[in-house]
């Protein structure tokens, strides 16, 4: 089966999934979307976890993949309703047809939420600096960290660096912008390393270890540390923050990369 359009034409519930409904969806960037979906029972979720869905096509064959989710927490922030933001892979099998062509109102299979370390949480975090370093989509289970901490009402220090390709590729944008603008101890930056945008502040390259030290927290403050994005991406700055003198316990890392869309 290679027609994405085609995924989806009908699912079958095995063990641990469910089936979801895509109750609306929202572009977020010429190339990627937000998916709302209205999940019976959802038992709440930490921000920074992820979700698994799959897709059946009428001839049996299933694609699963796997992505972070978007929204804040659990029954608290939304009840049944969790978002997930889709970046299209190009020549992708599953990213393009969620992105493009899935219908609001059809039903897909998830299971969740997926995993515990990459989380923060704003009652037992609370309070300790946190220094959030996003590649492109990378910024999504950060971005869930970020509401989480705006629902709770939570004024622990936070710091996010960003980096895009080009202002075209950038998530979340004006919510940023609306956070940053609380002035309750968020702050946000964003860096193009391909094409600036008309208001930056510096040209286009990759973010450097002197921007990481300054934007950042200093390591005697121990802050909590969560990096995501390509593999590339990741390792680099992870090197970077441990030569600047971080623990690498307090370090806590994501990666993605090609894994067909």
């Amino acid at each position: 089966m290679t027609d994405g359009a085609r995924l989806g034409g009908r699912y079958a519930v095995r063990s641990g999934w469910q089936v979801a409904t895509l109750a609306e969806r929202r572009t977020e960037s010429p190339s990627a979307a937000t998916l709302v979906l209205d999940v019976p029972g959802w038992p709440g979720h930490q921000p920074g976890q992820h979700l698994d869905v799959r897709l059946t096509a009428a001839d049996g064959y299933t694609a699963e993949r796997s992505y972070s989710l978007a929204s804040a927490s659990g029954p608290a922030a939304g009840g049944g309703r969790v978002e997930i933001t889709v970046q299209r892979v190009a020549d992708g099998e599953v990213s393009p047809y969620l992105v493009d062509s899935f219908p609001v109102g059809s039903a897909i299979e998830v299971r969740g939420p997926i995993g515990g370390w990459f989380v923060w949480d704003p009652v037992r975090d609370a309070g300790t600096p946190v220094l959030l370093l996003a590649g492109g989509s990378g910024l999504v289970p950060l971005m869930a960290m970020a509401r989480a901490r705006r629902e709770a009402g939570d004024r622990t220090p936070f710091r996010l660096i960003c980096s895009v390709r080009t202002a075209e590729d950038q998530l979340y944008p004006d919510e940023l912008a609306a956070l940053t603008a609380r002035s309750d101890g968020f702050e946000a930056r964003t860096i193009f390393t391909r094409a600036v945008s008309l208001t930056a502040l510096r040209g286009p390259r990759r973010l450097t270890d002197s921007e990481l030290a300054s934007w950042g927290w200093p390591p005697d403050l121990e802050p909590r540390v969560y990096v995501c994005g390509p593999t590339g991406f990741v390792e680099t700055v992870s090197r970077m923050l441990v030569a600047q003198g971080h623990d690498p316990a307090r370090v806590r890392t994501e990666r993605f990369g090609p894994a067909g869309g």
